[in-house]
């Protein structure tokens, strides 16, 4: 069956020239369901998302979202995480976690036919509404995530990740990253707290992708979210506010400089997305082809990689250039970096450049929604964020429509220079 499984999973494929139809609803609990229908392959994949991301962590509690997240399939109703493993393991199926800054949920691929699905949902039916958070495994998984914070606090890539956050974003829950003491504070009645408050019908958007029809997937939905908590309504998140720029060095014994340059930048759903994500495209985001690569690697070898890239999130999420490169020579790497966006700021992108950027665009979305694990990537985007129903039907004349003068327009709004932070770890 496993083997059966992996098989079909390689094979599937789903066409983008054809065309995505989404269909939407309100299940009777509450929740948000979106739902693509594909009987190529006999699989399902599901995934239930909460507004129960990181940025909800209670003040002083930070790596709570995460920990309660992580812990939903350590044990549920009689069974214990042992007992859930096997079971999918039986049925050949799938169930991994989604955590992130808005987000938190639970994702499920099985094999469609009924036997296997009915027991498979069930399954997650019962992760979903009645997790245990053993007490033993609670202590167990905040011992190492407290070992992994403090191996990570040695590391200058992700000291240099935390500290940008941090500088960002620096009086929002977007900048809040867990500490050993946060973690180590939390316990059992903690996670269960914040599961109440946060895991409920109201707050969750259900995508289901594959071999069911739209009653069945009716009924899935609701069947997954109809014995969720009461929850509490979703509070907003406070306004992001645009830091003063600055330099922050923090120092490190490392040979490599770590380096990031960025801001606050843009927000699920802003008009001007489709302008930055061309422009970035041209700028860092293209790999090879991309000025910053071309001036930072290529033309003066200070980097091996430098990129950029824009992370829309509920409210702005961020903009960042990032590279590293030896620590003797960081200045001058960080020099070309901001000459280069500073250019860039200023004309935008060539003729050639726009033109280059739109195809790669339009032309790599094929091979971005070619499976349903994929395609349910962006179906969940599109769901949890309220985008319109059409978005991947329109990208490629949203992407074709950009021009040279929305990208200059569009990056002068949400890349401000006054507003630019720049960390540097392993700073001399």
């Amino acid at each position: 069956m496993r083997i059966l499984f992996a098989a079909l999973a390689c094979l599937l494929s789903f066409t983008a020239q054809a065309g995505v139809k989404i269909e939407h609803w309100l299940a009777p609990s509450g929740a948000r369901v979106y739902f693509v229908e594909n009987h190529d392959l006999p699989i399902l994949d599901v995934e239930v998302d909460f507004s129960a991301g990181s940025a909800y962590d209670p003040s002083g509690k930070a790596g709570l979202a995460g920990l309660t997240a992580a812990l939903l399939d350590a044990g549920a109703g009689d069974l214990d995480e042992e007992a859930i493993a096997a079971q999918l393991v039986d049925l050949g199926a799938k169930l991994s976690g989604v955590r992130e800054p808005d987000r938190a949920g639970l994702v499920l691929r099985t094999l469609a036919y009924p036997k296997e699905r009915e027991a498979a949902l069930a399954l997650l039916q019962l992760v979903l509404t009645r997790p245990s958070f053993p007490e033993n495994v609670v202590t167990r998984e905040k011992a190492r995530s407290i070992a992994a914070i403090q191996e990570a606090d040695t590391r200058p890539d992700a000291i240099a990740a935390k500290r940008f956050a941090a500088a960002i974003y620096p009086d929002h829950p977007y900048g809040v990253k867990a500490t050993v003491e946060s973690v180590g504070s939390l316990t059992r009645d903690d996670l269960t707290a914040f599961y109440r408050s946060h895991y409920s019908a109201r707050r969750a958007v259900v995508s289901i992708i594959g071999d069911v029809t739209r009653a069945e997937a009716e009924r899935i939905a609701q069947a997954l979210t109809e014995a969720l908590p009461a929850g509490q309504a979703e509070q907003p998140l406070p306004p992001v506010s645009q830091p003063t720029a600055a330099t922050i060095k923090v120092a490190h014994p490392a040979a490599q400089s770590h380096i990031h340059i960025g801001l606050p930048a843009v927000k699920r759903g802003d008009p001007d997305y489709f302008p930055l994500l061309v422009g970035n495209y041209s700028l860092g985001g293209g790999g090879f082809v991309s000025r910053l690569m071309k001036e930072v690697r290529e033309k003066r070898g200070y980097a091996y990689s430098v990129h950029s890239y824009f992370s829309p999130r509920k409210l702005e999420g961020p903009f960042d250039i990032g590279l590293q490169t030896k620590r003797e020579q960081a200045e001058d790497a960080l020099k070309v970096a901001n000459d280069v966006l500073a250019g860039f700021l200023k004309d935008g992108p060539t003729k050639a450049e726009l033109a280059a950027a739109k195809k790669n665009l339009i032309d790599g979305l094929g091979l971005r929604i070619d499976s349903n694990a994929k395609l349910l990537g962006y179906l969940s985007v599109i769901g949890f964020f309220d985008l319109p129903l059409t978005y991947l039907d329109d990208f490629p004349a949203s992407v074709g429509a950009v021009t040279a003068q929305q990208v200059r327009e569009a990056f002068a709004r949400h890349v401000r220079p006054e507003h630019l932070m720049t960390v540097i770890v392993a700073a001399d």
